[in-house]
């Protein structure tokens, strides 16, 4: 795709030159996929690198085949479960020494 081209020939301040296709995040990384429902009464949203067996306990889902693993979704990015529904998300591997320190949930990973 070409930009929009100023008078002097160059691209404009700011623009975005989308690539063309679809921009696959971590080719390679193996991948699993978990059924959650939100059992509570309230939404419950879920950033891009939160250790996904720590996240809320209203979300229920197989949280030992979670351990370890992230949301497959783009960086500073969320996934939000609402009350009562269940969906499928896929998971990655949290990568480098998979400690993730700071979080109070149980579960941990250090």
């Amino acid at each position: 795709m070409s930009g929009s081209l100023r008078s002097d020939g160059g691209v404009v301040p700011g623009e975005v030159l989308p690539a063309d296709g679809v921009i696959e995040t971590l080719p390679g990384a193996p991948r699993i996929e978990v059924e959650v429902t939100n059992s509570g009464d309230r939404p419950v949203q879920v950033g891009s690198h939160f250790h996904f067996a720590q996240t809320n306990r209203a979300l229920r889902f197989d949280r030992a085949a979670a351990h370890g693993h992230r949301l497959d979704i783009a960086a500073g990015t969320a996934v939000r479960f609402e009350p009562g529904i269940t969906r499928t998300v896929s998971l990655v591997p949290l990568a480098g020494a998979r400690l993730v320190p700071g979080l109070t949930a149980e579960g941990g990973l250090g």
